[in-house]
């Protein structure tokens, strides 16, 4: 056995120890031929996402609260890595693949829109309106890594990446979490039918357990640490948190993780889903709703809403008429010029800004709208 032979070998030695329901490099499905090399297929796509240039721009992009003058203000990139790190935690425990959990996990933002969930609505509405289609980040992110990224090429990753992107809906909690068996059609019109139809794609199952997993990471890693910042800029005290929540769960972002995860351990250990108790379900719900009520409808003022939604329907007029109008020094240009021909020609120019104004860090969509 030759160097290269022994490393892929040994970049595959923890598989001998995987759970019968963990998900195996052998079976990792690409949308096209790729040329294979030492390492894995889902250690190869993380390398991917993390190359990105939309990666680079979890650094500057919302997680709740936008333009906060305080550094410790958690932003998408914090939260993306804290949902890694849980999920991989879990996934540990559970004898899962750590390399497909992470690959998921640091790529299902990457379709995030300025301004967080915020800019998400605002930009759902241009959609509707112009394209007759829903925008919801999770379906942006495939879209970004399969049709957007590498010069309009996509990275050609793998279809349980993929899906588990897709799938990661952390808005919609449930107690279980089962994987859905899919091929590459399958997974195809789950993505396409999400553009006519989001109810029914935001209940879309994962088809991987490591999948499954990084769906109730997602909630779990902002669930507590969005507090945290609450607290820090003044907008809640944690006396607030009610007692029954604080009984089950904890007070703190350690705590809360800290609970959840070893009660999904707990239930979930050699079983082919992931699961919480009800006491710990129900709690959580009970702390979802309050963080809705007390932290993310209050975020921004309304006037503020007001006026970054007029500002993100003027920004996608003008970006529009450059287009039409070929106006070479309008910034959206610089964004084309480096697109594939392909992306060019068979993408509506509609469609063109919508991926432009979703791939802006908040830097850039205020100084565009200050324009």
């Amino acid at each position: 056995m030759d160097c290269l032979e022994k490393a892929k070998s040994n970049f595959l030695n923890n598989e001998k120890h995987l759970s019968k329901y963990a998900s195996f490099n052998k079976d990792a499905v690409r949308l096209k031929e790729d040329d294979p090399d030492i390492r894995p297929e889902y250690f190869h796509d993380i390398d991917r996402i993390i190359h990105s240039l939309s990666y680079t721009r979890y650094l500057d992009k919302t997680q709740v609260f936008t333009r906060e003058e305080n550094d410790h203000i958690s932003k998408r990139i914090t939260h993306v890595q804290l949902v890694s790190k849980i999920a991989r935690t879990i996934g540990r425990a559970l004898s899962l693949n750590e390399d497909l959990i992470e690959a998921i996990a640091l790529g299902h933002d990457i379709g995030h829109t300025p301004l967080g969930h915020t800019g998400e609505a605002i930009l759902n509405e241009i959609s509707l309106q112009e394209l007759n289609e829903y925008f919801a980040h999770n379906i942006q992110s495939v879209r970004h890594l399969m049709c957007v990224e590498n010069h309009g090429k996509g990275f050609n990753l793998t279809i349980q990446v993929l899906d588990g992107i897709m799938c990661h809906n952390g808005e919609i909690l449930d107690s279980k979490y089962t994987p859905v068996k899919k091929d590459k059609e399958e997974f195809l019109k789950e993505l396409n039918d999400s553009y006519k139809d989001l109810k029914k794609s935001s209940k879309n199952h994962p088809m991987t357990l490591e999948g499954c997993v990084v769906r109730i990471s997602d909630i779990i890693g902002y669930i507590g640490r969005d507090i945290e910042d609450a607290i820090r800029i003044g907008k809640i005290k944690r006396e607030t948190i009610p007692e029954d929540i604080i009984s089950v769960l904890g007070s703190n972002n350690k705590e809360i993780v800290n609970t959840i995860i070893i009660d999904i351990i707990t239930n979930s250990m050699d079983k082919p889903y992931i699961k919480m108790s009800d006491e710990v379900y129900k709690a959580l719900f009970k702390l979802k709703r309050f963080n809705y009520e007390h932290i993310y409808s209050k975020s921004m003022t309304k006037k503020e809403i007001e006026e970054y939604s007029k500002g993100m329907r003027k920004i996608f007029d003008r970006y529009l008429n450059d287009i039409k109008c070929k106006n070479k020094n309008s910034v959206i240009y610089n964004f084309l010029a480096d697109q594939s021909s392909e992306y060019l020609v068979n993408t509506n120019d509609k469609r063109k800004v919508i991926d432009f104004i979703a791939g802006m860090t908040d830097e850039m969509f205020i100084r565009e709208i200050n324009k």
